[in-house]
């Protein structure tokens, strides 16, 4: 079993992000629907800086970045778009501090991952970071101070919580494949080796001792066995994008104590089934792979197929609250 596998991870969460700019509607949102495993909410709908990397981005120790009209930029010092991402940032926890008073249990906080940090932020020449493995190293440094000192505020401000750090890596797979555009467009950067991708991200996840880390990724062709080799407690994926060639490695990772957080309620607005039936995918699965039923509520966790961002405020009150009677589903009738 994996060193976290005695953590006791909440049935379902949300993703991230969420519609709209009220940071207390969000806070109060959250915690009131999953009341033991909430999640610090994410409202990029508020412009650069709060978006997902420009929020990470504001995490950064000795590394700034400014927005562009390509994207967000690697600069020498803090700007006004810095200090925003910041802003948003404080706001956010003061409003999550006053939800949680008194709350002990999981509570989960989300960044950018390192890879797809490279692949999104620019060099001073306009290319990705991705293209300059000095870069890669600096960025990935930089990233683990930052988180560091993030979740460290995060305990002053919710003593009781046991934090659950998310990495979100939607941009992995492209990273390893060589699939991440250039620029101009016109070609790719090439694949970086795929042990150098999971040597910084173990050295990132080792640098959170005080509680596991999820990997997110709504993207196809999620690298299982890469990201539990470098420490992952959990994985978090579209559970609809999964192919029976992801069978072997769903397998061996639910054997060996990694927590799968499925993605099972679209994320896009749209007509919703029953609880029961939002989860059936992950029962078929479950028999497929010969796992034991009683398993279940042991090795997984509900959420949205991705972060929420783009749904209306009625649609992700009601997906969250889905999510969280989808598990109970699967808890009272595994089979």
């Amino acid at each position: 079993m994996s060193e976290n596998s005695q953590f006791r991870f909440g049935a379902a969460t949300g993703v991230g992000s969420m519609p709209g700019g009220d940071a207390r509607e969000a806070a109060k949102t959250v915690t009131g629907t999953f009341e033991d495993f909430p999640f610090l909410p994410e409202l990029p709908a508020r412009g650069p800086g709060a978006d997902m990397i420009g929020r990470t981005a504001g995490l950064l120790v000795e590394l700034y970045a400014r927005v562009e009209p390509s994207g967000w930029r690697l600069g020498d010092r803090p700007g006004r778009d810095t200090k925003r991402a910041r802003s948003w940032l404080g706001e956010d926890l003061d409003a999550l501090e006053e939800f949680t008073q008194e709350y002990e249990g999981p509570l989960k906080v989300q960044a950018v991952g390192p890879w797809t940090l490279a692949a999104s932020l620019e060099l001073r020449n306009g290319e990705a970071a991705l293209s300059d493995a000095g870069a890669c190293r600096d960025l990935a440094a930089s990233l683990a101070e930052g988180l560091r000192l993030h979740l460290a505020e995060v305990r002053r401000r919710i003593p009781g919580a046991q934090l659950v750090l998310q990495l979100d890596e939607p941009s992995l797979t492209a990273v390893l494949r060589g699939q991440v555009k250039s620029a101009s467009g016109y070609r790719t950067h090439r694949a970086v080796d795929r042990q150098v991708v999971e040597q910084t991200l173990r050295d990132l996840v080792g640098t959170h001792t005080a509680g596991p880390v999820v990997v997110h990724s709504c993207a196809p062709d999620v690298p299982f066995a890469l990201l539990r080799r470098a420490g992952a407690a959990a994985v978090s994926f579209d559970f609809s994008l999964l192919t029976e060639r992801d069978d072997e490695a769903i397998g061996e990772a639910v054997e060996g104590g990694t927590r799968l957080f499925t993605g099972v309620v679209p994320g896009a607005e749209g007509p919703l089934s029953d609880p029961a039936g939002s989860v059936m995918g992950v029962r078929t699965l479950w028999r497929r792979l010969g796992l034991s039923p009683g398993l279940l509520a042991e090795a997984v966790t509900v959420t949205p197929a991705c972060g929420l961002a783009g749904a209306s405020p009625g649609y992700a009150r009601t997906a969250l609250a889905h999510c969280a009677r989808a598990a109970r589903s699967l808890a009272d009738n595994p089979e």
